[in-house]
């Protein structure tokens, strides 16, 4: 089991917190520390707090490729650093978790935005000469979330995390499909901590405009990230609505956002297991929140999901969700996504 973040902060003004941390020595007992900046927002903050931290080192992330964590990795063996910092949205903190990997040291990641559940979770998604891969890491040591950063996100940014998370639902039904099925291994915990980060954020009525739900979806967020954790592997989160969503990635990159994807994804798979009433819940906080509920809407023709829902198992071809169990051939997952289709009006 990797271990679960010590610190996990959010409010407003955080990201003092994370110079003082450093100051105070509670991550690196020299201070000599590299600092992941990604651009934007990632280089705001660091800006704001390079004054009050001597020691540290930027490092700019310009893309969240292998390429680029090897030479962060590279930069830190070079100086004896002894901790990274991870500034900035998803791919910088992925760069940052994956070289700290490596390089056997602490990270702390200081979260821009909320698109995703990737700010404190046990994998780095990082493209390499043949696509994109998933690779395990160790979990930051301390999690910081400043809403006053995450509040000027481009809204994109911070409403793709909701559907990241209540897409956990799906991937919880599907990892009882396979214990059922197939005799597959359930942690329980993992579980709960995955179905319990969707449903806090599930049923709300408020929305990324206020506080108090930006702090509901960043706890949410970092659980998941936990839940990953506690069961070895990214089971408890990701099931067939991940598989979609790496297909889409693999058949027409650039297609929406990771949240956006797992959001429809999960709406299909709730589908194909024929659970009405979770189906109705998910389409309705996705709505709510403005995310996509159909392929159109994700830019995607029907013929284009198709595709997308054939070529899914090959993408994780260890795990068994509904899309494994029903084994859809051509015209079975055309037929699936016209009902789909159909059922969304």
């Amino acid at each position: 089991m990797l271990p679960s973040p010590l610190v996990v902060e959010v409010r407003r003004g955080a990201v003092a917190d994370v110079a003082q941390a450093l100051r105070d020595r509670h991550v690196s007992a020299s201070g000599a520390v590299v600092v992941a900046v990604g651009p934007s927002q990632g280089e705001a903050i660091w800006e704001s707090i390079r004054d009050s931290l001597p020691d540290a080192v930027p490092f700019e992330v310009r893309d969240a490729s292998l390429a680029t964590a090897a030479r962060l990795q590279e930069a830190m063996a070079g100086r004896g650093y002894d901790a990274v910092v991870g500034i900035g949205g998803g791919r910088t903190l992925d760069v940052a978790k994956y070289a700290a990997t490596r390089a056997g040291v602490p990270m702390v990641a200081v979260a821009t935005n909320l698109a995703h559940d990737g700010l404190c979770s046990p994998v780095a998604s990082l493209q390499h000469a043949h696509g994109k891969g998933s690779y395990g890491v160790a979990m930051p040591l301390a999690v910081f979330v400043d809403l006053d950063y995450v509040a000027t996100a481009p809204r994109g940014l911070v409403t793709a995390g909701v559907g990241d998370v209540v897409s956990n639902l799906s991937a919880v039904a599907d990892w009882w499909l396979a214990h059922d099925v197939r005799g597959e291994p359930v942690d329980g915990l993992a579980s709960a901590l995955a179905r319990n980060a969707a449903e806090a954020v599930l049923r709300r009525e408020d929305g990324v405009e206020d506080d108090d739900f930006l702090v509901t979806l960043a706890e949410a967020l970092v659980l998941s990230g936990m839940a990953m954790s506690v069961a070895g592997s990214s089971r408890p989160c990701s099931g067939a609505c991940h598989e979609i969503l790496h297909a889409v990635d693999q058949l027409y990159p650039g297609t929406s956002n990771h949240g956006e994807l797992a959001g429809v994804g999960a709406l299909f798979a709730t589908y194909l297991r024929g659970d009405t009433t979770l189906l109705g819940e998910l389409r309705r906080c996705l709505t709510r929140h403005g995310l996509a509920t159909t392929p159109e809407a994700l830019g995607l023709t029907e013929q284009q999901f198709v595709a997308a829902v054939l070529a899914a198992p090959q993408t994780r071809p260890d795990r068994y969700t509904v899309l494994e169990h029903l084994a859809l051939d051509e015209a079975g997952a055309a037929a699936a996504v016209a009902g789909f289709l159909a059922d969304a009006g």
